[in-house]
């Protein structure tokens, strides 16, 4: 059974940091494009950023400088890096494990989400 569990969200003020961790079991982990997709309140989810198996990256363009996407195999494990943050940051993220073809990320299976909060 696939188990993606996020973990690190909460409410943070405007500038500052969180981490985002997502723990897989149940997939091998390694052969996987592993996302992080983020849905606000009346709007669409959207992917913010990817890591292939190979270890590329891909950010959507609001993100990039200020976040940063990792996996770390031995611990089946994906992280988001999250600095600077903005109120629009504020969204429900989601951890993605999928595939990664043709310059695009392709869901698989999803995690159930954690809340981020970006106020004052």
């Amino acid at each position: 059974q696939v188990q993606l569990v996020e973990s690190g969200g909460g409410l943070v003020q405007p500038g500052g940091s969180l981490r985002l961790s997502c723990a897989a079991s149940g997939v091998i982990f390694s052969i996987y494009a592993m996302a992080w997709y983020r849905q606000a309140p009346g709007k669409q989810r959207e992917l913010v950023a990817g890591i292939t198996s190979g270890g590329s990256t891909n950010y959507v363009d609001s993100v990039k400088g200020r976040f940063t996407i990792s996996r770390d195999n031995a611990k089946n494990t994906v992280y988001l890096q999250m600095n600077s943050l903005k109120p629009e940051d504020t969204a429900v993220y989601y951890c993605n494990a999928g595939a990664y073809n043709s310059g695009s990320y392709s869901p698989g299976y999803w995690g159930q989400g954690t809340q981020v909060i970006v106020s004052s």
